[in-house]
C-alpha cells in the first residue's frame, strides 16, 4: 500500500466522523504522489539501462582498443625503420650522384654515366629524394593520431573503480575531447582552458560520460546553426573554492526560453528522431546531483549555450 494511502486510512480509521467532502482532495493528493513516484521509477529505470549499455560498449570497446594496440606499435615501429632506412639510401644516392658528375669529366667513362643518370631518372630520384622525409613524417603523425585514439578508448572504457577515486579533470577532458571528435571536427573548432586544478573525488567514468554528452550536445547545436564558417567550443576547467568548475561553451543556436525548464527533464529532446533519446542531459543531472555537484546553464538564444559542471573536490561526502 501506498505510504500516502496508509496514512489516510490510518487518520479516517481514527476519526470516523471525516468528512467525504476530504476525499477528491486526499485522492488529487494521491494521484501526485503515485505520478511522481512513477516519474522516479521511470528515470531511475533509465539509468540502469543506459549503464548496462554502456558497461557492455565500455568492454567492446577497451576489447578492440587493446587488439588495435599491438599492431599501431607494429605499425609505427615500422615506419621508424624505413624512416631511418631511406635517409641512409638518400646519403647513398646523393654521393652516388656526386660521384656520377665526376666521373662525367673523366674522359671514357661516358657510357656507365649514361647508364646511372638513366637509372636515377627512372627511378625519378630528383622528386623522390626531397619529398621522402615529409611522407614519412606525415605516416608517423598519422600513427600517432590512432595510437593516441586507442589510448583515450582504453582509458574512457576502463572499468569504474568500486569506490570513488581522486581523478585528474583535465586528463578526463582531454580523453573525452579524443573520443568525441568524430562528432564535432566537421562543424567546429575545439580550445580548451586548462587550469591548474587538484584532483577530484569521483567515480571517473560516470564524470567523463556527462563530458562527452555536453560536447556531443555543443556540437549539435553548432550544427543547427548551419553557418557557413566552423564554430567554436570551449572547455575550461577552474578551481572555485572547494570546487572544480569545468564549462563546455557552444557559439551554437541556443535553447528557445520555452524549452530551457525541460531540458533536464527524462525523455524531453528538442532533436529529430533518432538523434537522441532525451535521456543523456537528464541522467547527466542525476549523476552531477549523486557526486554532490550541480549543472546548471546559461543561454542565449542565436549566440550560445555554456553548461557549468560544478564538482566538489572531496567528492560527495565532503559535500555534505
Amino acid at each position: 500500500m501506498h505510504p500516502l494511502l496508509a496514512r489516510h486510512l490510518a487518520a479516517a480509521q481514527a476519526t470516523p466522523t471525516t468528512a467525504p467532502s476530504d476525499w477528491p482532495a486526499f485522492l488529487d493528493s494521491l494521484d501526485a504522489a503515485l505520478t511522481a513516484e512513477a516519474a522516479v521509477r521511470d528515470r531511475i529505470d533509465a539509468e540502469l539501462r543506459l549503464a548496462q549499455k554502456l558497461e557492455a560498449v565500455g568492454q567492446l570497446a577497451a576489447g578492440i582498443a587493446h587488439e588495435l594496440n599491438t599492431p599501431i606499435q607494429y605499425v609505427g615501429d615500422t615506419l621508424q625503420f624505413l624512416e631511418s632506412s631511406v635517409a641512409q639510401i638518400r646519403a647513398y644516392g646523393l654521393v652516388a650522384a656526386a660521384v656520377t658528375d665526376e666521373l662525367a669529366r673523366q674522359p671514357g667513362c661516358e657510357a656507365p654515366v649514361a647508364r646511372l643518370r638513366e637509372a636515377a631518372e627512372e627511378a625519378d630520384l630528383e622528386y623522390l629524394f626531397p619529398r621522402l622525409p615529409e611522407a614519412f613524417a606525415r605516416a608517423t603523425e598519422g600513427v600517432e593520431r590512432v595510437g593516441a585514439l586507442v589510448r583515450a578508448v582504453k582509458e574512457f572504457a576502463h572499468p569504474d573503480e568500486l569506490e570513488v577515486v581522486p581523478s585528474d579533470l583535465n586528463r578526463a577532458v582531454e580523453t573525452t575531447l579524443t573520443v568525441a571528435k568524430n562528432e564535432y571536427k566537421y562543424v567546429a573548432r575545439v580550445r580548451t582552458e586548462l587550469g591548474a586544478v587538484p584532483p577530484v573525488t569521483c567515480h571517473l567514468g560516470q564524470i567523463t560520460q556527462v563530458l562527452v554528452n555536453l560536447v556531443v550536445n555543443a556540437a549539435h547545436a553548432i550544427a543547427d546553426a548551419r553557418r557557413a564558417e566552423p564554430g567554436e567550443i570551449v572547455v575550461r576547467t577552474v578551481r572555485d573554492g572547494s570546487d572544480v568548475v569545468i564549462s563546455v561553451e557552444d557559439d551554437g543556436v541556443g535553447i528557445p526560453p520555452e524549452v530551457q525548464p525541460r531540458i533536464f527533464d527524462p525523455f524531453f529532446t528538442t532533436k529529430e528522431v533518432g538523434r537522441g533519446t532525451g535521456q543523456g542531459l537528464a541522467i547527466a543531472h542525476a549523476v552531477v546531483e549523486r557526486h554532490g555537484g550541480a549543472l546548471t546553464f546559461s543561454t542565449e538564444l542565436g549566440r550560445g549555450t555554456t553548461f557549468l559542471l560544478r564538482l566538489p573536490i572531496g567528492g560527495a561526502v565532503a559535500a555534505r
